[in-house]
């Protein structure tokens, strides 16, 4: 190999090495993101080494044999091929079940989506009719092109805030009034589609007060890209205070500072 090529495959090394030290200081906000952060990680620290495996046979090959003249076929090498066939399985074996470990955790997966139209098996109309969760409740509703957020205990609502409680679990119930959307919290690692006449449920625990951006990660029509909101996270304390201040009103989020 040239000195070139061993400087190439260097600073791609480092550069990665660099990537991943960096990328692995952020904290995670919530456990939504901590388990697709770690599932990401443990991809990624399998698929590095492979890769650059791969690459440094390809450069072996292509230099030791760029100026042969009389190319012979590979010998059978059963061993070899057992070897590589066995790998491969593990492989998977170990993507399968690091994914199948977090799609199943009940922060990324909390329930499928409930039908309307199947009233004959769940019977749900409106909000009102959906299962208590046990979690800290909020109905988002979906509509070109905001987001309307309601308290049902307290009767308050917002618009394109969410305001949830830190350190409790939280459940979005979300719905939509037009075409398809899709609440995307990109710091908590939230995203769940809402679908007209549906009621999809998505959840998570935020244990630091803040701000967290809400978009729409749907195409949804000409206001698709003005389609933003926030997730305002206070202490209980406030949110509780906050509840009771501004019952059968809409509210604008309190400050979480």
């Amino acid at each position: 190999m040239s000195s070139r090529r061993r400087t190439i495959v260097a600073s791609t090394a480092a550069a990665l090495s660099t990537l991943l030290a960096l990328t692995g200081t952020v904290a995670a906000q919530s456990p939504n993101r901590e388990l697709i952060d770690g599932l990401e990680y443990q991809l990624l620290y399998a698929a590095l080494p492979l890769t650059l495996f791969v690459l440094m046979i390809l450069i072996y090959a292509a230099v030791k044999f760029h100026d042969n003249d009389d190319p012979q076929p590979t010998t059978e090498d059963p061993a070899l091929e057992i070897t590589w066939t066995a790998a491969t399985a593990i492989i998977l074996l170990f993507v399968g079940l690091s994914g199948y470990s977090v799609l199943v955790n009940p922060y990324i997966s909390p329930s499928q989506a409930i039908d309307t139209d199947d009233r004959s098996q769940e019977g749900f109309d409106s909000f009102e009719d959906l299962p208590d969760t046990g979690d800290e409740e909020v109905h988002v509703r979906g509509y070109q092109w905001e987001w309307q957020a309601t308290y049902p205990d307290a009767n308050v609502t917002t618009e394109n805030q969410i305001v949830i409680p830190a350190g409790e679990d939280v459940t979005f119930w979300l719905t939509s009034d037009d075409v398809i959307h899709s609440l995307f919290i990109p710091d908590l690692g939230v995203k769940q589609d809402a679908f007209p006449g549906d009621y999809t449920r998505a959840r998570t625990v935020v244990d630091e007060p803040g701000r967290y951006d809400v978009v729409c990660a749907e195409f949804c029509g000409a206001g698709h890209s003005r389609m933003q909101g926030e997730i305002v996270v206070v202490d209980s304390e406030t949110y509780d205070q906050w509840l009771s201040e501004n019952e059968g009103t809409v509210a604008e989020a309190p400050n979480p500072d």
